[in-house]
């Protein structure tokens, strides 16, 4: 079975495979798209293509929308070339449930995959030709949080951003570059209304799109390479609008096992494949089942009825409040607890973390005990529904491949907000006495001991890329796993810094505490298990 338009006809092979087919014509649906293209979409990935795509489907199916998404990738050009156009941009998407069955179905609301590059003229002429369009309604965005950055980790711009920057709109490589270049030509076409709508992983995306955009923008305006006037549209929100958005879906890279139940049931071309930019990416998307998006509705042209898809369309308020609640509370500290300590312990899988009664007891006393008190409720999801679901279902979820070696990833840029905020909410409120919090000082002292490359057997241990981590070897020099006695005023600095933990810890009257905690993980080997086990 072929997973293209010609490959669907032989419908009954793919339905006694279990794989639900689209309801609708899809070349009918493209035909629409290319007459009133309503969507488009950056960032050709997983996240999108195994739930954003969903979305416009289940309209397609029930009849609410005619016209398909255009997905366009600014990044990774082999994602396009060698899997959408093999496979007429559709997807087979696995959700994996926790008692090991799946559930199988094709994804065709994609009417097509481009290369968002303006060196390759047909491509770009045609992103042009859809951006002028007066039907386009939105542009969607998952090009994780530093697609949107224009500085480097030391404040100064980019060479991609500064050539952008510098040479104006016709031929940019940034993608907030891209962004800005084709709202220019929507902008001289006519000035029709669009939102635009960051759907990454990270808190006020949409604020963090609209600042590249308009920055570069700005750039092109003082150098005359473009009208004043276009500001002044870019900053209209009746005429282009930035939504805040919160989404919450696990969907990690393909599983081997995943690939071989395909092929088992006659699928062909299911391997995944490595692309030029070393993204790991296969014509299946397999995730788990639960999942959350969340959009403030300011869309200026009219848009999809997303609600009818389960989108929880608000205000900007609840979004942020919905985020606060995952991020703070209910599913990103857990995760980052799991992981520091997941590493250290030997793990290679979050399930099977989950199987370990010291962690699990960790998270459950992070979550229900310390972040509860002081957690956002934003009204549309209850919080404790939501950390029940994460603790009982999701995180134990034995098919789902995730590594705490992944989520321990960049950790020095998560701990401010993972944590820091619960801290901050502790401190601020009369009844509440920071000090006296245990668990989210015994995730922090994780992360420090987890910083110093050895496991609790003993044994040397690769940490995760982060960009803090030469600052903190330097910083944690001369403390030696095995020696609590090394451990003199070194996390002073660190843990003063507020930058980093949102607040001087010593100033919550939390500095000492951490410190013992640390000195404890240090006597040798087992001494985190049992460390933990004392707090606990």
């Amino acid at each position: 079975m072929d997973l293209n338009y010609e490959g669907l006809k032989d419908r009954t092979a793919w339905e006694k495979a279990g794989v639900v087919l689209p309801g609708f014509d899809w070349k009918e649906m493209c035909q629409a798209t290319e007459k009133a293209p309503v969507w488009v979409h950056f960032g050709a990935g997983n996240i999108f293509r195994g739930f954003i795509a969903d979305l416009q489907q289940e309209l397609l199916e029930d009849g609410s929308e005619t016209s398909g998404i255009v997905a366009a990738d600014t990044f990774d050009f082999d994602i396009i070339d060698k899997i959408y156009t093999p496979h007429d941009s559709m997807t087979l998407m696995v959700g994996l449930k926790p008692d090991g069955s799946t559930d199988k179905k094709v994804i065709a609301s994609i009417a097509k995959g481009l290369r968002a590059d303006s060196r390759d003229s047909a491509q770009w002429e045609e992103l042009k030709r859809i951006f002028v369009n007066p039907a386009l309604q939105m542009v969607s965005f998952t090009i994780t949080e530093k697609g949107y950055s224009l500085k480097t980790m030391t404040g100064e711009f980019s060479g991609i951003a500064l050539k952008d920057m510098e040479e104006g709109p016709a031929a940019p490589v940034h993608a907030m570059g891209v962004a800005a270049s084709l709202l220019y030509e929507r902008y001289k076409a006519g000035g029709a209304p669009v939102a635009m709508v960051s759907m990454d992983n990270c808190s006020h995306n949409g604020e963090k799109l609209k600042a590249g955009v308009t920055e570069i923008a700005g750039a092109w305006a003082e150098k005359g390479l473009v009208e004043k006037e276009f500001l002044e549209y870019l900053e209209d929100e009746e005429k282009v609008s930035f939504p805040w958005s919160m989404i919450d879906k696990i969907t990690p890279r393909p599983a081997k096992e995943i690939e071989e139940q395909l092929e088992s049931l006659g699928m062909k071309d299911m391997a995944p494949v490595i692309t030029g930019k070393n993204t790991y990416i296969a014509p299946f998307v397999n995730a788990e089942i639960p999942q959350y998006l969340v959009i403030e509705d300011r869309f200026p042209n009219g848009r999809p009825a997303l609600e009818k898809a389960g989108v929880y369309m608000t205000d900007r308020d609840t979004v942020n409040m919905t985020e606060r609640m995952k991020v703070t509370t209910c599913l990103n500290p857990l995760h980052t607890a799991l992981a520091v300590y997941g590493c250290l312990l030997g793990y290679k899988s979050i399930a099977e973390e989950m199987k370990d009664k010291d962690l699990v007891s960790l998270i459950e006393h992070i979550g229900y005990k310390e972040g509860m008190p002081v957690v956002t409720d934003p009204g549309i999801i209850r919080p404790m529904d939501f950390i029940k679901e994460v603790v009982e279902e999701r995180l134990p979820n034995p098919f789902i491949p995730d590594m705490p070696q992944r989520i321990a990833t960049d950790t020095s840029q998560k701990v401010s907000i993972r944590f820091g905020e619960t801290i901050k909410s502790y401190m601020a409120r009369p009844d509440m006495d920071a000090s006296g919090l245990t668990y989210i000082p015994l995730a922090l002292a994780g992360w420090l001991r987890y910083l110093l490359k050895i496991d609790d057997a003993g044994n040397e241990m690769p940490v995760s890329p982060d960009p803090m981590l030469e600052q903190l070897d330097q910083a944690l020099a001369g403390i030696k796993a095995g020696d609590p006695d090394s451990l003199k005023d070194q996390l002073r600095p660190v843990l003063e810094n507020a930058g980093v933990f949102g607040v001087n810890l010593y100033e919550a009257g939390l500095g000492e505490k951490i410190e013992e905690m640390v000195r404890k993980m240090l006597a040798g080997p087992g001494a985190v298990r049992k460390t933990l086990r004392e707090y606990l």
